[in-house]
């Protein structure tokens, strides 16, 4: 019984060891440096809260609920996007061949960098871009807009693009779950289309939509390359403010700011797993 037992403790201690290197240690050595004292040419170990204090002034304020703003609205565009597509997938796309074929279109845009697939959008957006010359050979605008490109508009456009299959994926696996016998039963009960959806589908979706905003929150709450390039340097995210903390050397605030973000996505997360079980998906 004792051998049994060692075996399965040595089964597992080359997993134990990749957590503890590689997650555990570094974010408790971010908490310990976010503890430090810089000032503005080197940092000294030490405890002070400086770090934190300044996270709450006016300025980090906004630019957190920049952040929120921006995970808010990708997360609702990506799921209003996502949910039709998992659902097309799954209830009117009757043959498996055809499935998987269709669900390989989506992925092919997203075997590309995100750097090409965002740099993309700049021609079709930008002032002497495709959209605007459209709108205007279509007599709707008598000028070009510069709201398209480098707003925080081409930021959550260019976020939901690529973000969105990550919605699509856990929802449509969810929905290929769905007993055909349950939809027909309801439809036999005398529901309509709406009801079967709101009553049926959505509730056993539940799992696939958290798993999916799961990974859409934890994607964009980090996010700072996109917010870079496409907003033109004109709006800002906890992450680009981090990645310009980590280039001036402020390492202790940015490890500050590390820290909050990582409270705040965990919390989100938590919520979402206590309103929805996603155990049956796993």
């Amino acid at each position: 019984m004792k051998l049994k037992s060692l075996q399965q403790y040595l089964l597992i201690t080359p997993q134990v060891l990749v957590l503890l290197l590689f997650l555990i240690l570094p974010i408790i050595t971010i908490f310990v440096i976010s503890f430090w004292d810089f000032n503005g040419y080197t940092m000294t170990p030490s405890f002070t809260l400086v770090n934190y204090k300044d996270i709450f002034s006016p300025t980090y304020f906004a630019t957190y609920l920049n952040n929120f703003k921006f995970t808010a609205l990708v997360w609702l565009f990506t799921l209003v996007i996502g949910f039709p597509v998992a659902y097309f997938l799954a209830f009117y796309v009757k043959s498996l061949r055809w499935q998987i074929i269709l669900f390989l279109i989506c992925t092919i845009p997203f075997l590309t960098s995100n750097i090409i697939r965002m740099i993309s959008w700049i021609p079709f957006l930008g002032r002497e871009g495709i959209l605007n010359k459209a709108l205007m050979s279509l007599n709707l605008i008598d000028a070009p807009l510069d709201i398209f490109l480098f707003s925080n508009f081409s930021v959550v456009l260019a976020m939901v693009h690529l973000y969105v299959l990550f919605m699509i994926v856990p929802i449509f696996n969810s929905m290929v779950r769905i007993e055909p016998s349950l939809i027909s039963a309801a439809r036999d009960a005398g529901a309509s289309g709406f009801q079967v959806l709101k009553e049926v589908i959505v509730p056993l979706s539940a799992p696939g939509i958290a798993i999916g905003s799961i990974f859409i929150v934890t994607l964009v709450m980090g996010e700072f390359i996109t917010v870079r390039l496409m907003s033109g340097g004109q709006t800002s995210s906890v992450g680009y403010l981090m990645s310009n903390q980590i280039r001036s050397l402020q390492y202790p605030l940015a490890a500050a700011n590390a820290v909050i973000l990582l409270v705040i996505t965990l919390a989100i997360v938590v919520g979402i797993l206590r309103v929805v079980d996603i155990r049956k998906e796993l």
